[in-house]
């Protein structure tokens, strides 16, 4: 588990096709990697990946098919900024909300526009995931914790306050950049629910 407040921003290292999937390494800038061992998890981009080497400044992460037809992973290329969070210790505080880590989808940036001090972006979403993001709900973008502003169909508005956009990845974004959705998950878990139970 995660809670979407990016620790730090990385670059890829390299991408290296492995047996039909991929092998991702991270160069993790000012991550501190002292406490993580290999088999620990990191969040990339809101990718929930397990750390199998790592050395000094660095790890790498094997991503498999799956990971890589339902996120955007596999577009990345060598330089590339991406977030970074390590899994959250009980004793850590939540300061976003809770994140698994596990992608619902990918999204693209619709807009971005000046709003004070801010800025005011629109994202689309699949269809199939637009009725999991609410007005003043918490959704994941490339693992950042956001709350939602208003909905619109398959479009959703949220406000990036200066801090978020030096601590993150979204200032290399522009319209039609590909991200990372991750819907909140007791939208899911509440649908799951109230649905007819079926023996």
């Amino acid at each position: 588990m995660f809670t979407g407040i990016i620790q730090a921003v990385g670059r890829v290292a390299a991408l290296e096709p492995v047996g039909g999937d991929l092998r991702l390494s991270i160069d993790v800038g000012e991550l501190d990697l002292g406490d993580v061992r290999p088999g620990d998890s990191i969040a990339v981009n809101g990718v929930c990946l397990t750390a199998i080497a790592l050395d000094a400044g660095r790890f790498s992460a094997d991503v498999s098919v799956e990971t890589l037809d339902c996120t955007t992973l596999g577009s990345l290329a060598p330089g590339a900024r991406v977030n970074l969070e390590k899994a959250l210790r009980l004793a850590d505080r939540l300061g976003g909300h809770l994140v698994s880590g596990h992608v619902d989808g990918v999204g693209e940036v619709v807009s971005i526009a000046p709003d004070a001090r801010s800025l005011r972006w629109v994202f689309a979403v699949p269809a199939n995931l637009a009725r999991y993001v609410a007005a003043k709900g918490s959704v994941a973008v490339d693992g950042v914790s956001l709350t939602v502003n208003e909905v619109d169909g398959r479009r959703f508005g949220v406000n990036l306050i200066p801090h978020t956009m030096q601590h993150t990845r979204f200032v290399d974004c522009t319209s039609g950049t590909r991200v990372n959705i991750e819907v909140d998950l007791m939208a899911r878990y509440a649908e799951r629910l109230s649905a007819p139970h079926e023996d």
